[in-house]
Formats: C-alpha cells, structure tokens, sequence
C-alpha cells in the first residue's frame, strides 16, 4: 500500500485525530492519573508519568482516527459530524488507515520504555481501541467498551509503576468503565434522534425514557466505588471531601439532562471533566499531606 499521508494535511489529520478537542484525552487521563497517584503513593516515577500522559493522548487520537473509519458513512447523516475530515472527503480512508497505525506505532514505541507486564497489557489497549467504533452496530452497549478503552490505561498504569495489578487497580478500573458509562450516555443523549434515523446503537437509546433514572443508578455505583478505593487505598479527609464535591458535580448534571435539551446534555458530558479533575485534586492533596492532617 502507498503512503499516502501528506504533509500538506497536517491540519486536516489535526482535526481528524480532534487535538483541537482534548475532552477525551482528559477524561482518559483523569482515572489514569488517579490510578499512577494511587499506585506510587502520591510519588509517580516521571518516566511513567511522561509516557503515559502522551501514550493516552496518542491512543485517544487513534481511536478517533478508527471512529471516524468506521462512521464514514454515517457521519455524513449526523448534524453533528458532518464536517469530520473523513465524511467530507478531505482525508482518504487510506490515509485514516494510516495515520491509525502510525499513532499505533508511536503509541507502541513509547511503551517499550516500560516493563514486559505493561508491554503484555497494552495489546488489550490496541484491541479495545480498535474494537469499540464497531460496537454500535452489534449491541446497545458501546459504551461499556467505550468505558473498557478507556479505563484500560488504569492497569497498565500500575503495572508501570510497580509490575503488579493488584485488585485496588481493577476497581479503579470498574470505577473508570462506570464513569464512562455516565457522561457518554450523556453524550449519545445529544445525537438520540439521528442515531434513531441511521440505526446507531447506543445506551441512551437503550435506556428510553429511563435514561436520566439510569444515568443515575450509575453515578450512584460510580461514588459506591470511589468510596471504597479511598478505604482500600487508606485514603483521608481531602480525597473524601473531593468526592463529596465531585458528588455535587453529578447532581448538577443530573439537573442539565433534565429536559433531554441536546446542547444541555452536552454541558453535562463536558463537565464530567471538572468532576474527574476533582476526584484527582483530592487525591494528590491527600497523598501531599500525608503525616500533616491524619
């Protein structure tokens, strides 16, 4: 096959990869972060940090770059994505086919830095990141897979930091995939109506005209968890204090998605990253004052 990337299209691949978009990279790197805290007790080796903070922006554009491969005949059809460089024609899908391996292959680069146990768990990370797009069409649930993806640089995180995923990581890593659940269903309440027209398969339309009672059955299990990493990880008093305001974050999106109104759920999907950046302040601080407030 010929390369056909082009330097020229720099841009386009800009907004394709959507760099111009960080909201995914943050809620990615959000649970990650807590996890690399969590794991190094508040002391992350830097190598680690440096490779995982660029490993996850790198994996998130990927997984954009497969999204869109996948949606190029969709997203023609979706208010909302028409403009993508792929359903306008301005990138090929060879060139998206090859800009996905390409950010692969650096992705793969940077993870030969770490140990043989992240180097293992990182092939889970390419076959989630290439599975989920196609989730939507087979089942109502991408955004378990999604929430996977997502979540999956949490084990890899602690296998980093300290060659081991003890099971404090893979409730990290459950809180990560509920999460996910959470704001993308509020994501997927945007673009209800063409989903419905095209035939794209989603939570929210799963959940009907429960989907706000849903949306909070699972917030509920999201703080259930987060509660319980705190004890397992002998958190203090400011880790449970960012929970309880990152509690307050969710019932202000639970009022935003009240009416279903599209450009209210998508503040509320947007702000889960002010939610997630909380829970991780708790936690930095709680580690920094270690010996000072307990």
């Amino acid at each position: 096959m010929k390369l056909q990337l082009k330097i020229s299209n720099i841009r386009t691949y800009w907004l394709l990869t959507r760099m111009h978009k960080p909201i995914g990279s943050l809620l990615l790197l959000w649970p990650m972060y807590w996890a690399l805290w969590i794991a190094s007790h508040g002391r992350p080796d830097i190598l680690v940090f440096i490779v995982f903070t660029l490993g996850v922006v790198l994996m998130r554009s990927a997984g954009c770059v497969i999204n869109d491969y996948a949606d190029r005949k969709i997203d023609p059809h979706v208010s909302r994505t028409k403009e993508r460089p792929l359903a306008t024609g301005q990138v090929s899908s060879t060139e998206a086919l090859q800009l996905f391996f390409v950010l692969l292959l650096i992705s793969l680069l940077l993870v030969l830095l770490m140990n043989t146990l992240t180097l293992y768990l990182s092939l889970g990370a390419v076959l989630l990141a290439a599975l989920y797009p196609f989730t939507k069409r087979h089942t109502h649930l991408p955004q378990i897979f999604l929430g996977m993806a997502f979540g999956w640089a949490v084990p890899m995180a602690f296998a980093a930091q300290t060659n081991s995923v003890p099971p404090l990581a893979w409730l990290i890593f459950v809180a990560a995939v509920i999460w996910a659940v959470v704001y993308d269903t509020m994501y997927a309440m945007v673009d209800r109506d063409d989903d419905l027209k095209i035939g794209v398969k989603s939570t929210a339309i799963l959940f009907g005209d429960l989907d706000k009672v849903l949306i909070g059955f699972f917030q509920l299990l999201f703080f259930i968890a987060l509660i319980m990493i705190g004890q397992k990880a002998e958190l203090g008093t400011p880790y449970f204090v960012s929970v309880f305001v990152a509690l307050m974050f969710a019932a202000y999106h639970q009022m935003l998605i009240k009416g279903r109104e599209p450009a209210k759920c998508m503040v509320a999907f947007l702000n889960n990253n002010w939610l997630g950046f909380t829970v991780f302040l708790g936690i930095t601080i709680d580690y920094a004052t270690k010996g000072i407030i307990d």
